[in-house]
C-alpha cells in the first residue's frame, strides 16, 4: 500500500505546478505540499528513481537500489531471496541465454579480483547475501598475505558487509549527544559504521560503489532519493514517532503495539538489559555513560577465552563466513608492529586507530542499528551471521559473560550494571521467552 499511497498524495495536492518548485513557492507565497516532512514531488520522484535500473545518464550497470534493498523483502536483502533470484535467473538462462538479473554483477562475485568481467562465483551474495564493500588501507596498517605470511602490497581491502534495511532511517543518523573519541561522524551517522554524513552521500556511495555509475548524478537525485527513504517506516506507530521528533512534539508517543502480560514483562527486560545500547527514541543510540560505538564480537574468528575453563563461548563462525576473514599488520604510534585478524575491522579502517584503550580503540567497532521491525528483517548483526532472534540472544548471553570475564577487578561497567555495583543488567535465563515475545513485537 505505500507506493499507491505516495502517488495518490503527490497527485490529488491541490496546488498548481507552480507550488511543487520550492523556490518558486516562497516567492510566490506558496508552499509545496509535504508528506511525512519531506516535498511530495520529491517523495515521487525518489519512488521512481529508486526503482530505476536505468539511471539514464549515469552510464550505471542497471542496478537500481531496489535490486539490493528489495522492497519485497522489507527493503532489505536476505540470503533466501537472494537464492530464490538466482535459481530463477538459471531457469530464464535455459530459455534466454541472454536473460540477465542486475543483482548479479561481478563487483559483487567472490572471484572479481582475480576474473575480472570474467567472474561467476556469487558464494558470499547466495549464501551470506553479503556485497561487497572496498576501503583504502591506512597508512600504519597492512595485510598480511595469507599464502606468505608477510606483508602484502595490497593498498585496499574488500570486506563482505549486509544490505540493511532503509525502513525507519528518518529516525537514524547523525545527532548531538555522547560523541565518540574520533571522526568520522563521531556523533554517529548512515552505514554500519557511520562513515556518511548524509543521506545523499549514501545514496552517492551506492550508486558510485553498486551501481558503478560513470557520470556524477545531479544533486536533485541524491535529495529525491533521500525524500523518498525519509518517508518509509516499518509502521504507523514509528511513522508518528518519527513526525513527533521532526515537530519537537512532546512527550513521545510509545510506537510499541498493544502488548501482552509476557511481552510487557519482555519489555521492562529490555529496557534494562538493551537500551544501554540500543537507546533512544530509534532504539539505536548508546546513552553515556556507555560509548557509542561498539564491539560486540560478531565478526570472524569470534573471540576466544585464554581461561580453561571457558568463561565464555560464542558460537563459531561459520566457514562461508569464517572465509572472509584477513590478517591485518598495525603500525603503532611507537613503532610497534600488532598482528590482528578480522572479517571486518569496523572503523579502525577509517581512522588507522589500533591498539588504544579496548573501550576507545576502533578495531571491530561498528554502530548500532536500529531494532524496529527486526522480527521481519532476519538474518542479523552486520554479516548476518545470526539467523534467528534466538541466535541473537545467544550471542548476547556469551558477549555479557565476555564483558565481565575481561574486565579488571572491582570494576562494574554500566553494560553490566544499572546501579554500578550489582551486575544486574544482563537477561536471566527465566527472562529469555519474555524479551523474544517482545522483539517480535519491534
Amino acid at each position: 500500500m505505500l507506493f499507491p499511497t505516495l502517488l495518490s498524495r503527490a497527485s490529488s495536492a491541490d496546488v498548481s505546478p507552480l507550488a511543487l518548485n520550492p523556490q518558486s513557492g516562497t516567492e510566490s507565497g506558496l508552499q509545496a505540499p509535504l508528506c511525512g516532512g519531506e516535498p511530495c514531488d520529491a517523495v515521487v520522484r525518489g519512488l521512481l528513481a529508486f526503482f530505476d535500473r536505468r539511471l539514464d545518464g549515469l552510464g550505471a550497470n542497471g542496478r537500481a537500489c531496489a535490486d539490493c534493498h528489495m522492497a519485497t523483502d522489507h527493503f532489505q536483502l536476505s540470503p533466501a531471496k537472494v537464492e530464490a533470484r538466482f535459481q530463477l535467473l538459471q531457469w530464464r538462462r535455459q530459455r534466454h541465454p541472454d536473460a540477465d538479473d542486475p543483482l548479479f554483477r561481478q563487483i559483487d562475485a567472490d572471484d572479481f579480483r582475480t576474473a575480472g568481467e570474467d567472474a561467476s562465483d556469487f558464494s558470499n551474495l547466495r549464501q551470506n547475501a553479503l556485497v561487497r564493500i572496498t576501503f583504502p588501507l591506512p597508512s600504519n596498517i597492512t595485510l598480511i598475505d595469507p599464502v606468505t605470511n608477510v606483508p602484502s602490497a595490497e593498498t585496499f581491502v574488500d570486506l563482505w558487509r549486509s544490505v540493511p534495511t532503509v525502513n525507519d532511517v528518518a529516525l537514524t543518523g547523525p545527532d548531538d549527544v555522547n560523541p565518540w573519541p574520533r571522526g568520522p561522524n563521531e556523533f554517529g551517522g548512515y552505514q554500519l559504521d557511520a562513515r556518511v554524513t548524509t543521506l545523499q552521500e549514501e545514496a552517492l556511495g551506492a550508486l558510485t560503489n553498486h551501481a558503478q555509475i560513470q557520470n556524477a548524478p545531479p544533486p536533485e537525485l541524491l535529495d529525491d532519493l533521500s525524500s523518498f527513504q525519509r518517508v518509509l517506516f516499518t509502521n504507523q506507530r514509528v511513522r508518528a514517532l518519527a513526525d513527533a521528533i521532526r515537530e519537537g512534539t512532546t512527550p513521545l508517543p510509545d510506537p510499541d503495539p498493544a502488548l501482552n502480560t509476557l511481552e510487557e514483562a519482555g519489555k521492562v527486560v529490555f529496557v534494562r538489559a538493551c537500551t544501554q545500547c540500543h537507546g533512544g527514541p530509534a532504539q539505536s543510540n548508546s546513552p553515556a555513560p556507555a560509548v557509542r560505538f561498539h564491539d560486540i564480537g560478531t565478526q570472524c574468528p569470534h573471540p576466544v577465552d585464554s581461561v580453561t575453563p571457558a568463561r565464555f563461548a560464542f558460537t563459531p563462525c561459520l566457514p562461508q563466513l569464517a572465509r572472509n576473514t584477513r590478517t591485518y599488520e598495525i603500525t603503532l604510534a611507537n613503532g610497534t608492529k600488532i598482528r590482528r585478524t578480522s572479517s571486518d575491522p569496523g572503523r579502525a579502517l577509517l581512522t588507522g586507530f589500533v591498539g588504544g584503550v579496548p573501550a576507545q580503540d576502533d578495531w571491530n567497532k561498528l554502530d548500532m542499528p536500529a531494532m524496529r521491525g527486526i522480527r521481519k528483517t532476519a538474518p542479523y548483526f552486520h554479516n548476518n551471521s545470526a539467523a534467528t532472534l534466538e541466535e541473537v540472544l545467544d550471542h548476547y548471553t556469551e558477549f555479557f559473560k565476555r564483558v565481565r570475564a575481561n574486565i579488571a577487578p572491582g570494576v562494574v561497567p554500566p553494560v553490566l550494571s544499572t546501579d554500578g555495583v550489582n551486575f544486574d543488567r544482563p537477561p536471566t535465563p527465566e527472562e529469555r521467552e519474555a524479551l523474544l515475545a517482545y522483539l517480535r513485537k519491534l
